[in-house]
């Protein structure tokens, strides 16, 4: 992916830098807007079209909303947003899903279209999508500037993996924001964070968690556990990671993105994890979605219906297939009976088993969420408790031995120990003293993830699909 390939890294971020810092402030949202479509077109040339046209959309309609008053108009502009967003958004993404299961339903043989997806396409339309209800809802004023609506839609830094940017987060930056050293600095070391999170960590247990699948059925059970809690560390360094490289990079530019994870495997609760994970994406789908439904301002009945649709669609949203559907709905009714039955209970256990609760059931979700292939999931799953193979065997201890360590820092990592460190740093007597430490870490941190993206072959970017 272009976030942690050597030529973004050492040839275009650093030229764009460059420029973007030289160039006066009225001309920085050009020069940005400028690189991001560059950004878009080393990747997916032809769909720079389709993201004009979404933000074309959408700014459109955000003008027609500022202009008419009455109700009827108003409608009528925002079900002419969300409908052509929609229809985009499914004929590239889920076309293909719905021939397939026509052809198998009534035994047709229609050829799929094999359509490429267009990168970050669900960030976009989210976002442009996003702008159009909130300046319907009063939130926003209209953009009247298409080169700031556009810049905001392209800003490459948080194009491809999100966090789901609003608008109404960043209007006041797209004309007024602070650049200074300060906040390159802590940008710059907030991106190398996540450059070291996807790249040391995500790419090392990516590669065991590959190893483990291509092989599974000649496995022990306890090699299969550790193989989904690889994929599961993997999944959260690999887009934390990317989340914090936008969120840094944004910092650089001036902008401050909101957070997108806060810790999310030290919730005791599923509902707590979904406080705390992909915050950006929940936060849409519970203001855009569960909200207007009528949210938990209803009968019991529709309540429960209104989580079930917000979570089958937060499943549909992470791609075309049937196990992210099983996977958002298996956390909806987890949180349905979180929410009416067991959360009396689960107040009364200590926060040890409240832990081991969330994250057997975590686990299980993202062993879901792994497997498309729905006979394979099966098959895995027999494996994993037993049926078939043996508990533990010689295999274990192979991985176990090679991967201990960066297990471990997986672990410890994925709380929140590092920050109460840092913490404890920065208002300590001799801060100044760990400062520049901490700056010699950084850049010697900085050299052995370049080493390692240079010479590692597997660098999958799992959020690519979304």
């Amino acid at each position: 992916m272009v976030f942690s390939s050597i030529p973004f890294i050492f040839f275009f971020f650093p030229i764009f830098l460059i420029i973007y810092y030289i160039v006066p402030f009225k001309l920085k949202n050009i020069i940005l807007l400028i690189f991001s479509l560059i950004f878009y077109a080393w990747g997916e040339p032809v769909y720079i079209l389709l993201m004009i046209f979404s933000s074309l959309l959408d700014y459109t309609c955000g003008i027609l909303l500022g202009k008419y008053k009455k109700k009827k108009i108003r409608n009528l502009i925002l079900i002419e947003s969300i409908v052509i967003n929609l229809l985009l958004l499914s004929f590239f993404k889920y076309s293909d899903f719905l021939i397939e299961n026509i052809n198998n339903i009534f035994n047709l043989n229609i050829p799929l279209l094999n359509l490429p997806l267009p990168i970050g396409i669900s960030f976009f339309t989210f976002q442009t999508m996003s702008y159009t209800i909130d300046v319907y809802k009063h939130n926003v004023k209209e953009e009247k500037n298409f080169l700031n609506f556009m810049t905001y839609v392209s800003m490459f830094p948080q194009l491809i993996a999100g966090p789901i940017v609003r608008y109404e987060t960043v209007h006041e930056e797209l004309e007024k924001r602070e650049i200074n050293l300060n906040n390159f600095c802590n940008g710059f070391a907030r991106f190398l964070t996540g450059l070291f999170k996807k790249v040391l960590i995500a790419n090392t247990l990516g590669f065991l968690w590959v190893t483990i699948l291509d092989n599974f059925y000649d496995f022990s059970s306890l090699t299969l556990f550790l193989g989904v809690i690889s994929f599961s560390l993997q999944i959260y360094f690999d887009f934390s990671g990317y989340s914090d490289m936008a969120i840094g990079m944004g910092k650089m530019l001036g902008f401050n993105y909101l957070e997108n994870f806060n810790y999310p495997y030290i919730s005791k609760s599923i509902t707590e994890f979904w406080r705390r994970w992909h915050i950006s994406l929940s936060t849409f789908f519970k203001d855009y979605v569960y909200i207007p439904l009528g949210g938990n301002r209803c009968s019991k009945i529709k309540n429960i219906r209104n989580i079930l649709i917000v979570w089958a669609l937060t499943g549909f949203w992470h791609g075309a297939s049937w196990n992210f559907l099983l996977w958002g709905v298996y956390f909806g009714i987890i949180l349905i009976l979180e929410k009416f039955i067991l959360n009396k209970y689960l107040e009364k256990l200590p926060n040890f088993f409240k832990h081991i609760y969330a994250i057997l059931l975590i686990l299980i979700g993202w062993l879901i969420f792994s497997f498309e292939d729905m006979n394979m999931l099966i098959s895995f799953s027999k494996r994993l408790i037993g049926i078939n193979t043996a508990f533990i065997a010689s295999d274990f201890f192979f991985f176990i031995k090679n991967y201990f360590i960066i297990i471990l820092l997986g672990i410890i990592l994925s709380t929140p120990i590092s920050k109460i460190l840092k913490e404890k740093i920065n208002s300590a007597k001799y801060k100044g003293i760990y400062c520049t430490m901490a700056f010699i870490g950084s850049i010697i941190l900085f050299i052995v993830t370049i080493s390692f993206l240079v010479s590692d072959t597997y660098n999958p970017f799992l959020y690519f699909r979304f």
